[in-house]
C-alpha cells in the first residue's frame, strides 16, 4: 500500500500552523512543502525534519517541493495567498476578504494550473481568502473531478459559533452541535434552528439554563462574524483555527471518515442553484473529497440570510472573471 502523501502549498502564517499540525496527525508519511519562496519552504521543512528527531513525533519525510510533487500527492492544502491586511488608522475595522479577490484569483489559478498538469487525483483542500470564489474558479476551471476540490468554508466560522453558545451556557464546546453557513466571511450566518446543546433545541435553552439571556439570530451571527476580526485586529492574522480545520478534513479523506462538516463547494441543485455559486453546507466527506451535500431545511430568517451570501459570493464570483466557468467534470 502507497504511503500517503501531503503537499502544503503556501507556507506562510497558515500554511505553516497547517504543516505543524499535519505532522503532529501522524497521517501522512510524506509532506512536500511548496511556496513562492524557495527558501521559507526549504526552512519551514528542514524546522520540522528537525523536530522529527524528538519523540513527539513520528519519522515524516518532510522536504522542500516542487509542483512534480503534486504527481502522487494524495492531499493538497492550498494555502497560498496573501492574508487581509487590517487597517492601522481604524484598529477596529472590519476589513473584507474580497479585497483579495484580484491577486488570490491569479495566485489560485497559477497553483491550480500547476496541480492539473500533474494529477486530477489528489483531493485539493482550499484556505485562500474569499474562501468560496477561490472554490469555485479552481472546481470549475480545471476540469478537476467533481467532489475532489473543497474548502475549509464555515468550519472555523462554525467553531466560534460552538465556543459563543458555550461561553453563555458556561459548558464545554464539545457539548454545543451547531453550524454557521454561507460565505465564509460577513454574510456568513448560524443555523439555530439546527443547534443541539446536549440534546436539547435552541428554543428549549432558557427552560433548562436559566440564566441564559435571549439573544436574536443577528446578535449571534455579528458575535461569531465579529470574533474574527477582533482576533485579526489584536494578532495580525489567523491560523490556529483554519490550519487545524483543513487538517480535520485531510484525516476525513484519509480515514475515509465519511464525516460531516460544513465544507465549502459549488451548489449542483441544492437551494435552486447549480453551477453558479460556491459556499458553506453540511457535506459528507470521505475518500473521494466532498462526497455529498446535505441540503438541510432552514427557517424564514436562514433563507433570508442564505439568499444574501449567495448574492455576495455571486458578486465576488463575478469581479474574479469566474462567472461563466465551464463546469467540466460536473
Amino acid at each position: 500500500m502507497k504511503p500517503t502523501k501531503l503537499v502544503v502549498t503556501g507556507a506562510g502564517h497558515v500554511g505553516s500552523y497547517v504543516l505543524a499540525d499535519a505532522m503532529k496527525a501522524g497521517l501522512f508519511a510524506e509532506i512536500a512543502v511548496i511556496d513562492a519562496d524557495d527558501g521559507v519552504a526549504r526552512g519551514e521543512a528542514m524546522d520540522q525534519l528537525h523536530a522529527t528527531a524528538l519523540p513527539s513525533l513520528t519519522s515524516v519525510d518532510v522536504h522542500p517541493g516542487t509542483p512534480g510533487d503534486y504527481t502522487d500527492a494524495d492531499i493538497i492544502i492550498c494555502a497560498a495567498g496573501q492574508s487581509i491586511v487590517k487597517d492601522p488608522e481604524h484598529p477596529d475595522a472590519e476589513p473584507d476578504r474580497t479585497l483579495l479577490t484580484d491577486v488570490s484569483s491569479r495566485v489560485i489559478r497559477q497553483v491550480m494550473a500547476d496541480i492539473a498538469s500533474h494529477t486530477h487525483d489528489a483531493i485539493v483542500i482550499l484556505i485562500t481568502n474569499p474562501l468560496d470564489t477561490m472554490v469555485y474558479i479552481a472546481e470549475n476551471e480545471f476540469g478537476y473531478p467533481s467532489g475532489r476540490v473543497l474548502g475549509t468554508g464555515t468550519m472555523l466560522d462554525s467553531a466560534r459559533l460552538r465556543q459563543a453558545i458555550a461561553a453563555r451556557l458556561g459548558i464545554s464546546p464539545s457539548s454545543v452541535s451547531g453550524y454557521m453557513m454561507g460565505e465564509h466571511g460577513a454574510t456568513a450566518f448560524p443555523v439555530l434552528s439546527r443547534v443541539s446543546i446536549g440534546g436539547l433545541r435552541w428554543d428549549e435553552l432558557p427552560s433548562a439554563f436559566p440564566d441564559f439571556a435571549p439573544i436574536t439570530p443577528e446578535q449571534v451571527r455579528r458575535q461569531v462574524v465579529k470574533a474574527a476580526f477582533d482576533l485579526l485586529n489584536a494578532k495580525g492574522w489567523t491560523n490556529a483555527g483554519v490550519a487545524q480545520s483543513a487538517v480535520l478534513l485531510a484525516r476525513a479523506v484519509v480515514l475515509d471518515e465519511q464525516a460531516i462538516w460544513p465544507a465549502s463547494s459549488t451548489l449542483h441543485g441544492e437551494y435552486g442553484h447549480d453551477g453558479d455559486v460556491a459556499l458553506s453546507m453540511p457535506s459528507v466527506i470521505g475518500r473521494g473529497g466532498l462526497e455529498r451535500r446535505i441540503p438541510v431545511t432552514l427557517d424564514d430568517w436562514e433563507s433570508a440570510q442564505l439568499q444574501i451570501s449567495i448574492d455576495y459570493v455571486q458578486q465576488t464570483i463575478a469581479a474574479a472573471g469566474a462567472g461563466n466557468a465551464a463546469l467540466v467534470g460536473h
